[in-house]
């Protein structure tokens, strides 16, 4: 039975951990599809992708407002796809390459599935036929997540699709339904409906992206519901065939007083989440302790409940976010190196943002958040209206939000609503990091003008002075 220093399972962020400081290891990667990970292949890369020509067919929407008329001839979706895919897909195959390559003496690659047998012991199921059984010092779990499928009736009987297919479909559909209502649902509703899809969401809450701050959530529930059929606490009754015989999905919508309407689909998307993997790997036999909802625990330096196993990304954080799988592979590979000087995340101000219309970013707490753990703040505000940059964008919905502790002007929260939302927000994220008050870091320095930035500038001016 092949014994190794390491293994590592997932070549998401996991891929990223062999290094010079572990030529001398012998080390197996265990990856059951292409290399890459979610985020390469089937999650924000290609999404984002898809969104930047999402974004320009949007904004040739309303480029009337601004003095500007125009039309869209034709939608390219193969051509799309195919520019998105073309870039994407080499890169994943050169990373097996390599990894398999001479270059990688001290790794081998098992491509198959992985479950644990016992401590410290995987079975692996090979791909191309066969098993392996292997041991290990050491392992990481990076094995990521998958869709979440919900329990409808007649799923069986048809065709339908989640993020981890919907973007290598052959035609854009002409309608659409989309089951969810958080980041994945978000992203694709705007991308289809951009691109001439009429779209119709399904979403069990009574706003869209409700886990975001709450008038962030509610502005973008009502814009959105604007461009296309948003339907709220509703779920999918069931789904069915066409009628008609052609190759589409009946969808029985359940609305919030009980009436029924049927709708028809070209295609299906269920975007209701994902789930963590660790389930499927079966860490349990090998002593790894699941929380109630499935994720691996881990301490703050990534280490799971058995010595020498540590876990990163969506297989163990609550934020499956690219990200933060990178800075906790960094941190485990630091730990790996160096078990007498452990590492440890500091998660206080991870931003999240979802590339939809309009873009949002956020991080750090709500006011919701605040009030319900009885922390003190103050808000400061400024609409993407109240600016140039606005003004020139005939802006009338985005805006800013800043959370502060009143007493040192330090910054607990920042949430936007607009254009560019994920690149406002970033200096916000150094204030919130580094510990610069709120107004030390709107008067200490230059803010071009006229940029998107002085949103985020009058927002922190706008913050009360600190009492402390």
């Amino acid at each position: 039975m092949p014994h190794y220093d390491l293994v590592i399972i997932g070549t998401g962020s996991g891929n990223s951990i062999p290094r010079p400081a572990f030529d001398h290891w012998s080390i197996a990667i265990i990856e059951n599809n292409v290399f890459g990970g979610t985020c390469l292949n089937v999650g924000c890369i290609p999404s984002k992708m898809f969104e930047y020509p999402a974004e320009i067919a949007h904004a040739l929407h309303g480029a009337a407002a601004l003095g500007v008329e125009g039309h869209i001839e034709n939608v390219h979706w193969r051509a799309i796809r195919d520019r998105i895919f073309g870039r994407i897909d080499p890169i994943a195959a050169s990373g097996r390459r390599y990894r398999e390559s001479d270059e990688c003496p001290n790794i081998t690659v098992y491509t198959g599935t992985g479950h644990f047998t016992g401590p410290k012991a995987l079975h692996v199921e090979l791909n191309a036929g066969g098993s392996a059984d292997i041991t290990a010092d050491r392992y990481v779990l990076a094995a990521g997540s998958r869709a979440v499928i919900p329990d409808i009736p007649g799923l069986d009987t048809v065709t339908y699709h989640t993020s981890d297919t919907v973007m290598r479909i052959e035609e854009l559909p002409h309608r659409v339904v989309i089951a969810g209502g958080g980041f994945i649902a978000a992203e694709f509703g705007h991308i289809f409906a951009s691109l001439g899809s009429h779209v119709t969401q399904v979403a069990r809450g009574e706003k869209l992206l409700r886990h975001l701050d709450a008038e962030v959530a509610q502005r973008y529930t009502d814009v959105t519901a604007a461009r296309y059929d948003v339907h709220l606490r509703s779920t999918i009754g069931k789904v069915s065939p066409q009628l008609s015989g052609d190759d589409g999905v009946l969808v029985q919508i359940s609305g919030p007083d009980g009436a029924v309407q049927a709708v028809e689909a070209d295609l299906l998307l269920l975007a209701t989440g994902r789930t963590p993997n660790g389930d499927e790997l079966g860490v349990t036999a090998t002593g790894v302790e699941l929380d109630a909802d499935g994720y691996v625990v881990v301490d703050e330096h990534q280490q799971t409940t058995v010595p020498g196993i540590w876990a990163l990304g969506d297989i163990s954080s609550h934020r499956m976010l690219k990200h933060v799988a990178n800075r906790e592979a960094r941190i485990v590979a630091h730990n790996l190196a160096h078990p007498d000087d452990l590492a440890a995340a500091d998660d206080r101000f991870i931003p999240a943002a979802v590339f939809t219309h309009p873009q949002i970013a956020c991080a750090g707490i709500t006011e919701e958040q605040a009030q319900a753990r009885g922390i003190a703040y103050v808000t400061g505000r400024r609409d993407y209206g109240g600016i140039a940059a606005g003004w020139a964008r005939e802006d009338t919905t985005g805006f800013c939000k800043l959370l502060a502790d009143p007493a040192t002007g330090l910054l607990l929260g920042a949430h936007i609503i607009g254009p560019e939302a994920a690149t406002v927000i970033q200096p916000a994220l150094s204030a919130m990091q580094f510990g610069i008050p709120a107004h030390e870091f709107a008067r200490g320095q230059y803010w071009i003008h006229p940029a998107l930035p002085e949103l985020l500038e009058n927002a922190l001016l706008d913050l009360p002075a600190p009492t402390g």
